[in-house]
């Protein structure tokens, strides 16, 4: 049976580079039918004008909009306006290869009817004019079961496991959970890293740390709203919700002595000689240290209230 497949890029604000993102949706070589959905979640950068203007560039594109709700109801508009019976998950700050979907789509072919989800390798990198020049590194590796950076899933599968949870109003864990579910009706993952996606950020600086620790804190209240969905041992484990993970990152930042005033200089120093993504799994020691702390600060609130 031909195989239609629906992209679902949700975004907000990122109209630089999800314009290097859907040149190369739009670059694919392969033979089958698709579409990218793009989801603007009320971005104010002029995303949605730029898209209808060159609606001729982007001629796979189906654009859709939303007041800014986060990226999992923007993911759930998506699929149910999906035309697709295979839906790809990737974020709007993703880069492929044109054979990105020819390879996502060969691996599921292989397993006709089975219960599984393909996913893909994703590549982080700092260079925006040739993104895909990155190599693969060590830290680019992910044990995570289900994450939306780039999945390829039967539409069944996720009507069955039912939708993103919207209560994930915040950064981090919709796609996981979503995860929870789908292992449960017995989905396995798997891997397809011939299905490259370049996951692009700004380089390190340092003006971006307050924003990284809010997001960590973020991460560490949407956890415990996960593991009250879920209260299961490895959803802690995954959270970091334990006292091995109090333990860790409270002797790795000597109890929060190293943090982003104490740890300035030594970052700056990496930053000047070209050495920004160092800079930043450096500066993770107190960035996981507020995440532990703001996992412990939600879950004693939610157990009070």
């Amino acid at each position: 049976m031909p195989v239609f497949i629906s992209v679902v890029v949700p975004t907000y604000n990122r109209l630089a580079i999800l314009t290097k993102c859907l040149d190369a949706m739009e670059a694919q070589d392969w033979g089958g039918e698709y579409e990218v959905v793009v989801v603007d979640d009320g971005s104010q950068d002029g995303t949605l004008d730029f898209l209808v203007a060159h609606s001729g560039r982007f001629t796979h594109v189906r654009l859709l909009q939303q007041d800014h709700k986060g990226p999992a109801a923007a993911r759930n508009l998506g699929v149910a306006e999906a035309r697709g019976d295979t839906i790809v998950f990737i974020d709007s700050d993703l880069v492929v290869t044109p054979v990105f979907l020819a390879a996502h789509a060969a691996v599921l072919e292989r397993y006709p009817g089975e219960a599984v989800f393909t996913y893909g390798r994703v590549v982080n990198t700092c260079n925006f004019d040739s993104p895909t020049s990155e190599p693969y590194k060590l830290t680019d590796f992910s044990a995570a079961y289900f994450a939306t950076g780039n999945v390829a899933i039967a539409r069944r599968w996720l009507e069955l496991a039912g939708p993103f949870d919207e209560a994930f109003s915040l950064y981090g864990w919709e796609d996981l959970e979503l995860g929870v579910r789908l292992k449960r009706l017995g989905l396995r993952l798997i891997k397809c890293p011939e299905a490259v996606g370049y996951h692009w950020h700004p380089p390190f600086e340092l003006r971006q740390v307050p924003r990284l620790i809010e997001k960590e804190i973020e991460r560490g209240r949407m956890g415990v709203v996960f593991y009250r969905k879920h209260p299961r041992w490895d959803v802690r484990l995954m959270i970091q919700l334990t006292p091995l993970h109090q333990l860790l990152w409270g002797l790795l930042s000597v109890g929060g002595t190293l943090n982003e005033r104490t740890m300035a200089p030594l970052l700056q120093y990496l930053i000047d000689r070209g050495r920004p993504q160092l800079a930043l799994e450096v500066a993770r020691i107190f960035l996981n240290w507020y995440n532990v702390r703001g996992v412990y600060a939600a879950y004693r609130e939610k157990s009070a209230s």
